[in-house]
């Protein structure tokens, strides 16, 4: 259900990004690169997690989640305040009036205003340069991709032959589109270092060489599996993460957030085909979610804008963090409480029979 509710929250927050342009470029707000090379290892991830989801017994996943989320919170509320104190030096650079002298030794008052006005774009404008439609032919391929061989998969025998040799096919699929991804990326980064271009490729701030690139796979497998585990979609992880190399907070959540949209959907239908998604129940949360998470983002942009401060993203997304943490960890601990009390099974299951 939890999964559920991200893929609504997701799909509600990705469609008013759409409809918002980028702070300070002429380029989408969505990062199209970044996507397409998280996507896959996300997917991938997934797949592993779900497959534990089935193994791990119920208090191991409440650690997991205590520990996990702790530290992700408590690294983005630090990258938060670092940001906040680097906003504070801003706004007082910015408040400051610029002097100029003039041929005389006069002080002059900076009160330059452009004399070209930025050229307002209409709704439909903002949103259609926000879709590059090449990029997301190749998310929507990938998706459907990795949804086909689940669906095949679910409708084999588990642990026969075949089961596993779909399963093994995701790994190609996955590593062909992060390889091209990663081809791009460095290309793209050894030839503004040739041109001298100080401007960082996508809207990371990281150098793009094989290590971080590397580093990039792992966390990707890492918050797939964590959001096949936990239902979290992944984005707990890869929010956090775009920050942590250099990604705007703006551009970080709308990336962040269109990224879960994939992946929490395809988290739904393998939890659907294992039969552990209440379909009303899940639908009710789904539509609350959905609205949760217009407004929301609706009421934080306009925040963000009003008080010119972006790291109020990063504080809120530490808050969510951290409060999912405390609440999914109470249910955990309580819930496997009652399990000990109950005398059920505490231990690992079997993979194979407990499909």
């Amino acid at each position: 259900m939890i999964e559920g509710m991200i893929m609504g929250a997701s799909a509600s927050s990705v469609w008013y990004n759409l409809r918002v342009p980028h702070p300070c470029r002429e380029v989408p707000i969505l990062d199209y690169d970044l996507a397409l090379l998280f996507q896959p290892m996300l997917m991938l991830g997934i797949t592993f997690g779900v497959a534990l989801s089935v193994v791990f017994p119920y208090w191991l996943i409440t650690v997991l989640i205590i520990l996990l989320f702790s530290g992700t919170s408590a690294r983005s509320f630090l990258k938060a305040i670092e940001m906040w104190k680097e906003e504070t030096i801003l706004k007082k650079e910015l408040e400051r009036p610029r002097e100029f002298a003039n041929s005389c030794g006069e002080l002059l008052i900076d009160t330059f205003e452009p004399l070209i006005p930025k050229e307002e774009k209409t709704p439909m404008q903002i949103v259609l340069s926000n879709i590059r439609w090449k990029m997301l032919t190749a998310l929507i391929v990938v998706w459907v991709a990795f949804l086909t061989l689940q669906i095949i998969k679910n409708s084999l025998k588990v642990c026969t032959t075949t089961y596993w040799v779909v399963t093994i096919i995701q790994f190609p699929a996955a590593l062909t589109v992060f390889g091209y991804e990663c081809v791009k990326l460095y290309t793209e980064s050894k030839k503004r270092k040739i041109t001298g271009n100080p401007e960082s490729v996508c809207e990371a701030a990281i150098d793009w060489t094989g290590p971080h690139l590397a580093f990039c796979a792992f966390c990707g497998i890492l918050g797939g599996t964590v959001g096949g585990l936990l239902g979290s979609g992944g984005g707990f992880i890869l929010g956090p993460l775009l920050l942590e190399i250099g990604v705007m907070p703006q551009v970080a959540s709308a990336t962040a957030t269109f990224v879960m949209m994939f992946s929490s959907s395809l988290s739904v239908v393998e939890f659907y085909l294992l039969k552990r998604f209440p379909i009303p129940y899940a639908l009710y949360l789904m539509a609350v979610s959905v609205m949760a998470g217009f407004w929301g983002q609706f009421f934080i942009r306009r925040l963000v804008a009003f008080l010119k401060r972006a790291s109020l993203i990063v504080f809120i997304l530490s808050a969510v963090i951290f409060a999912s943490a405390l609440t999914m960890g109470v249910i955990g601990v309580d819930r496997s409480i009652k399990m000990i009390h109950n005398h059920e099974f505490m231990g690992f299951l079997q993979f194979c029979s407990s499909q």
